[in-house]
């Protein structure tokens, strides 16, 4: 069984490894074609891949990090690192964007001429250069390669759109069409750094995740004919997806030490589809006050 996981987190790795390689090298072709075509769309687009490349290199780095497990400074490992990687990511995508955003708009009113067929030419590569790295991604088990898989994928998206517009400037007089895309790509990335930024800083601000429920876990616990009452039940997140929970259970009465261990056990189980993977349990007498001030 370890050496699957092991054989799997290497085959993830891997994959993450060549979409980074992918994703990086075509950046650098769209950044140095934006500025050929003079397009602002291209460009916008570019910034995306760069902070799609910072994700998968940062996805990577941490994917190699995370196999160190704990240490004597890190008690749950290095899971939470990847938060950082998330927000380093965040803040380049969006002073990216609001800079693009400061070209584009005047771009509306007053419109360059821009390299259309160049422009299609390129496009036709981004779909093929992204798709690739999407198909290489869309079979992994991982979280990582689910979640930059699906990054990639408004990647091509987002070139389907500036091949749409090359297209169409190619018979129609149409130049503005060009700073548009570049204002609809741009606040298309800032509406998603938005959500993972939201997403990261409840982390960080160790807020409760939203697919556990306190509510819910209370009366799973509270159903077991040994446990009187639940209290100071605290749910966190590591990373957004690795949740760990303390709680208090005060009991009906007083229990050997082999008993308690057996109730421990019952409310283990009955929280095993709650997407909590770290549970600590602290067991009271009815007798016993919890010193908690949030009791």
């Amino acid at each position: 069984m370890g050496n699957n996981n092991e054989h799997s987190h290497d085959h993830s790795e891997g994959n993450v490894k060549v979409a980074f390689f992918l994703n990086l090298a075509f950046t650098i072709i769209e950044i140095i074609g934006g500025l050929y075509t003079n397009s602002l769309a291209i460009l916008s687009d570019a910034l995306h891949d760069l902070g799609d490349s910072l994700s998968l290199g940062l996805s990577w780095y941490f994917q190699k990090l995370s196999k160190k497990g704990r240490t004597k400074t890190f008690s749950f490992g290095y899971k939470r690192f990847s938060l950082l990687g998330a927000i380093i990511n965040s803040i380049v995508l969006v002073a990216g964007s609001m800079f693009i955003l400061t070209k584009a708009i005047p771009g509306l009113f007053n419109p360059e001429e821009t390299n259309v067929e160049g422009m299609l030419y390129l496009s036709i590569l981004g779909i093929i250069v992204n798709g690739a790295a999407v198909f290489k991604l869309r079979k992994g088990e991982s979280l990582n390669e689910k979640v930059v898989s699906l990054h990639l994928l408004e990647d091509v998206l987002g070139w389907v759109a500036v091949f749409i517009g090359s297209i169409i400037m190619m018979y129609f007089d149409a130049p503005f069409i060009d700073p548009l895309l570049s204002v609809l790509i741009s606040l298309f990335v800032l509406y998603n750094v938005y959500k993972n930024l939201k997403k990261s800083l409840l982390v960080v601000m160790q807020g409760i995740p939203s697919d556990v429920s306190i509510d819910k876990i209370r009366k799973k616990l509270e159903v077991i004919d040994e446990i009187k009452d639940v209290h100071d039940c605290h749910v966190w997140s590591l990373d957004g997806n690795y949740h760990i929970m303390s709680i208090h259970i005060r009991l009906k009465e007083d229990f050997r030490l082999s008993e308690l261990s057996e109730i421990k056990k019952k409310a283990r189980n009955e929280l095993k589809d709650e997407s909590v993977n770290h549970i600590t349990i602290e067991t009271e007498s009815m007798e016993e006050n919890c010193e908690l001030d949030d009791c």
